[in-house]
């Protein structure tokens, strides 16, 4: 886990603990990351709260970004109440134990259906949306024998792959991700699977508020899920340009396997597989294939301890460090290696630089580890 997204060891939260936490990720600028370095930094979600314009101020913002207010909180809180969604903050046992490990976990993710579907061994189903009826059936194989070897099967909820995949795990249990809130099922016309996976083993999961419409840009932090929830992704058909790629991208930045079924080079819904084969990545043709690796890590893998950051937060620049920082950023994203490097400056005063910039809405992460100006 990167050091700037690990969330403070605390336990479970209290009922205004978690609309502080609600409060801070839902206000303005504040994404996973900046949400993680602002409660390491100032102690608590509360604290942070009241931190934000000053910090916006140092970053250039020429005005404070929109804080969630309590009333807005409160909202959510009562409506995720009445929908049977639950909200689970990273630090508590209930949450997702693969997932927190990844760069960016979300601080509260929201579920709705059987939580203890999150506890399971889980494996990723992803593919095209266009998909062939023989991807289509070949992915019904897949997630049928997975459920009855004892994995939940994850998927995004899409067109042909995903809702192929989602509706033979059904019995042993399947996870939906979604990009949009709870409430905003995409497909529309998959509301009937989204209530089938709700009320039997399985659950749907999103980090994104309640009433939010997916948008673009939603799609790939939806992926990063997929994938940090999972042991390993399965790609069945992808296209060149498919958001199955991203997903097998973020599977392989986070350490989970990466496993493509062959196709034929006449399909272009199988030229992004054959690609991921060609890189190296495991051939499968059955479950059988994809459980001989995954199989070995189960008896292995340990959640990863938080190690003790580098530099003690909350160190803030003088005005020379800022500017020498920021002057050595620009539209070309550069890594943070390269800037405390060049800057001369600790890694903590670095961070706080980039905390500042982020939350006035002037700083771009292309990457966990890349940093760019806006414009």
């Amino acid at each position: 886990m990167d050091v700037d997204s690990q969330p403070l060891d605390v336990s479970s939260l209290t009922d205004t603990e978690r609309r502080d936490w609600l409060r801070l990720i839902r206000s303005e600028h504040v994404g996973p990351r900046t949400f993680h370095m602002l409660l390491r930094r100032c102690g608590s979600a509360s604290a942070a709260l009241g931190a934000l314009p000053e910090l916006a101020r140092r970053g250039g913002a020429v005005r404070a970004g929109r804080v969630c207010s309590v009333a807005d909180a409160d909202r959510e809180l009562t409506d995720a109440q009445r929908l049977g969604v639950r909200l689970l903050a990273c630090t508590e046992t209930t949450y997702p134990s693969r997932l927190v490990q990844i760069d960016d976990p979300p601080p509260l993710l929201a579920v709705h259906g059987a939580i203890e579907a999150l506890q399971r061994p889980m494996l990723a189903i992803v593919g095209a949306r266009n998909a062939s009826a023989a991807g289509q059936k070949f992915a019904q194989t897949l997630a049928h024998d997975l459920g009855d070897a004892g994995f939940v099967v994850v998927s995004g909820l899409a067109r042909g792959i995903d809702q192929a995949a989602h509706r033979a795990a059904l019995a042993g249990g399947t996870v939906a991700v979604l990009a949009g809130g709870l409430d905003r099922i995409y497909p529309p016309e998959h509301a009937d699977l989204f209530a089938a996976i709700t009320r039997s083993a399985g659950c749907a999961v999103s980090e994104m508020a309640l009433g939010h419409t997916a948008r673009a840009h939603d799609f790939p932090r939806r992926n990063r899920l997929i994938s940090g929830l999972s042991l390993g992704v399965v790609v069945v058909e992808a296209a060149e340009r498919s958001g199955s790629l991203i997903t097998a991208r973020f599977a392989a930045e986070q350490g989970r396997e990466v496993f493509a079924v062959p196709g034929s080079p006449l399909d272009p819904r199988c030229a992004g597989t054959n690609g991921l084969i060609k890189q190296g990545v495991a051939l499968i043709t059955s479950a059988a294939d994809v459980i001989d690796v995954v199989q070995p890590i189960l008896g292995q893998w340990q959640p990863a301890m938080r190690e003790p950051d580098a530099d003690p937060p909350g160190i803030d620049p003088d005005t020379g460090e800022r500017s020498r920082i920021v002057a050595l950023l620009g539209p070309t994203p550069v890594s943070i290696d390269d800037l405390i490097r060049l800057s001369g400056s600790s890694p903590a005063v670095v961070r706080t630089v980039l905390l500042e910039l982020e939350l006035a809405g002037r700083l771009e992460r292309p990457g966990g580890s890349l940093a760019a100006l806006r414009g």
